[in-house]
């Protein structure tokens, strides 16, 4: 038999955490001569409001018990909710055990998620699994077609809508609540799934659970013929948390690349900036100040820093947006921004300017997953960070206090840039940066080659290169790419090694006269 198109409410289940528009909603139902079934806080609030209420236990003539992990588990409750109206042996045993439909069904779940965010004990948080909760949710969901359920207070207006026009709601919403009430359970059941495993340690369970809720739907995704959408999933500082101050609705490359100008300008405890562009950075500095940073960080690659996404490490104050906003800019994030630079920026109002509320932590743990086909791949975060004393002196002449300041900064960029990638520093800024190419050898020579650009640009005698250090993502396979950064003007080189051919690339090293150190770790990013 079809499902009816309207069913009638008659009969209401409410058992909320989340009490937001609870009393108008439930005036609505009360007013619509609905009756309303409630449970401990829900029906306290909405006696309070001066609604009419029937306690659940009242109903069933079934007491909460043990502290309340049992309140609506019984059959009055699950029957009413389960029972097919078009069955007659179904109404039959209804009427047979006092069991009287409901046919709407609001609730939310205990909040879990913000209970482990909130660093509560593993107590706590097992106290915020709702049962219950999942329970009546999948019950409604899986009887939609003579019951609404509604498990977030955005479902009240529509339903309530459907009720003034129609007494009752329509199969198409009644379907469609069902599909977001199985979203919601499901995304609960990752979020404790995904806590159990962290608390014993394993980084990799049998089954992974991704969920997300939908920020926005995208106007498309890399190309124009691709649709896009994006979820969020935490709480760690950067574009998901970030509000949009101004300009116009951002795309699917303008999240991703901020996203990669906000972890690499992370890394840095001093005043920095970072300039990206396709997601690789093309200007990297840090300074006493944000605006000298800029200058810095914008003269690495002016070129491709037009229409670029930039992002900062401290609030974004007057003179650095002043600086910024001189040249197109799709995006500027930043933990917060002054008013004086918020005034200045909204001149340019296509320019998106995101704020996160902090800046996240480079060395935190985390789970990054891509899709190939028939499944996922997942590795931890690139959380690797390599200081002085993890650093291994592999030359003749070790390299200067200055030099190593600018090999460990350089060094942090390249963990940012697609390799192959190599990056030459001078002075805390970036002078050169070649990424992505098949050949190390080819990203040493590009980012030489757009040095020198840059610094004819700038009208500079020399390229900005000659005195830099080098950084490489990898091990130099060949002494060829080596020479090829010395060509450019190194003076100082830090990789991984880890070659069958270092002993060859260290000795070429030292007869060039350079310095060179060693880390042991690796950045492959692609």
């Amino acid at each position: 038999m079809a499902a009816p198109d309207i069913v009638p409410i008659r009969r209401a289940l409410i058992s909320v955490s989340d009490k937001a528009g609870l009393i108008a909603f439930a005036r609505a139902l009360a007013a619509a001569d609905v009756e309303i079934l409630s449970t401990g806080g829900s029906a306290r609030t909405l006696r309070d409001a001066g609604v009419a209420v029937l306690e659940v236990s009242d109903h069933t003539g079934f007491p909460e018990i043990l502290d309340g992990r049992v309140k609506t588990l019984v059959p009055q409750i699950h029957g009413g909710i389960l029972g097919r109206r078009d069955l007659p042996e179904h109404l039959a045993q209804m009427a047979a055990h006092g069991i009287a439909p409901i046919d709407l069904v609001a609730v939310n779940l205990y909040p879990f998620e913000a209970t482990v965010a909130a660093g509560a004990s593993f107590e706590d948080c097992v106290e915020n699994i709702d049962i219950g909760g999942p329970a009546l949710i999948r019950a409604a969901a899986k009887n939609h077609d003579f019951v609404a359920v509604l498990t977030e207070p955005d479902h009240y207006d529509a339903v309530l809508a459907e009720l003034a026009a129609h007494r009752g709601t329509t199969h198409a919403l009644r379907r469609r609540l069902a599909g977001d009430a199985y979203a919601r359970t499901a995304s609960y059941d990752a979020a404790i799934a995904t806590w159990f495993a962290t608390c014993q340690g394993i980084g990799f369970p049998d089954r992974m659970i991704i969920s997300g809720q939908l920020r926005q739907t995208l106007r498309y995704g890399e190309n124009p013929h691709q649709e896009a959408a994006f979820y969020v999933n935490g709480t760690r500082p950067g574009v998901a948390t970030a509000r949009q101050v101004q300009g116009k609705e951002l795309s699917y490359n303008n999240l991703n690349d901020t996203n990669a100008a906000f972890e690499c300008v992370a890394e840095f405890d001093a005043p920095a900036v970072v300039i990206v562009k396709h997601a690789n950075p093309c200007g990297v500095a840090m300074s006493g100040t944000l605006e000298v940073a800029w200058d810095l960080a914008l003269r690495c690659d002016p070129v491709s820093a037009f229409g670029g996404i930039v992002a900062v490490n401290r609030t974004l104050d007057a003179a650095a947006a002043e600086k910024i906003a001189g040249i197109f800019t799709e995006v500027i994030v930043a933990p917060d921004a002054t008013q004086a630079a918020r005034q200045i920026l909204s001149a340019k109002k296509n320019l998106r300017l995101l704020l996160t509320g902090g800046m996240p932590d480079p060395s935190a743990p985390g789970c990054e997953v891509r899709t190939v086909s028939g499944g996922i791949l997942a590795q931890s975060r690139d959380a690797g960070r390599i200081n002085a004393a993890d650093l291994k002196i592999v030359t003749q002449r070790a390299p200067t206090d200055a030099e190593l300041a600018d090999l460990l900064f350089a060094f942090r960029v390249c963990k940012h840039v697609k390799s192959n990638a190599i990056v030459y520093a001078h002075a805390g800024a970036t002078v050169g940066i070649g990424a992505g190419q098949m050949s190390r050898v080819d990203s040493a020579r590009i980012a030489a080659w757009k040095s020198a650009e840059a610094a004819r640009a700038a009208g500079l005698p020399a390229p900005l290169t000659h005195g830099s250090v080098v950084a490489s993502d990898a091990f130099f396979p060949f002494a060829d790419g080596l020479e090829a950064a010395v060509a450019a003007g190194a003076t100082a080189v830090i990789q991984p090694g880890g070659s069958m051919r270092d002993g060859e690339v260290i000795a070429a090293a030292d007869r060039a006269g350079v310095a060179m150190v060693l880390t042991g770790m690796r950045h492959f990013r692609h």
